[in-house]
């Protein structure tokens, strides 16, 4: 299984990037996928994340409203789209999967992580 970011970058305050994560050897349908990230200094934290058998979201409190997490089954892919960019946002962000759904609700049991690509915020 690989998983593999894209989309990160510099950008101003305000503005707006999007994350793919292309994903190989493994079907994201019915599994759960997210998004986390990892700011220097500081633990990892969810952003968000879904169950793509229902498309039902979570967001974390900080991004809820500015990003938006989608799938496109048909590309074995999923997306963060991320507007109104804060300095706060900064960080690496890594896409992650699980097969297994009923540790959706606990992402640090999940098996399988990018490497991560990272977002800039000035």
């Amino acid at each position: 299984v690989q998983l593999v970011e894209s989309g990160g970058g510099s950008v101003q305050a305000g503005e707006s990037l999007r994350l793919s994560c292309v994903v190989s050897n493994y079907r994201i349908s019915s599994s759960c996928m997210g998004w986390f990230r990892q700011a220097p200094g500081k633990e990892r934290e969810g952003v968000a994340y879904i169950y793509t058998g229902d498309s039902s979201p979570y967001y974390d409190d900080s991004v809820k409203g500015r990003f938006t997490i989608s799938q496109d089954n048909a590309k074995n892919t999923v997306y963060l789209l991320m507007n109104s960019l804060k300095p706060e946002d900064t960080a690496m962000y890594y896409c992650a999967a699980e097969a297994n759904v009923w540790l959706c609700p606990t992402p640090a049991r999940w098996r399988y992580w990018g490497q991560g690509t990272q977002v800039t915020v000035s």
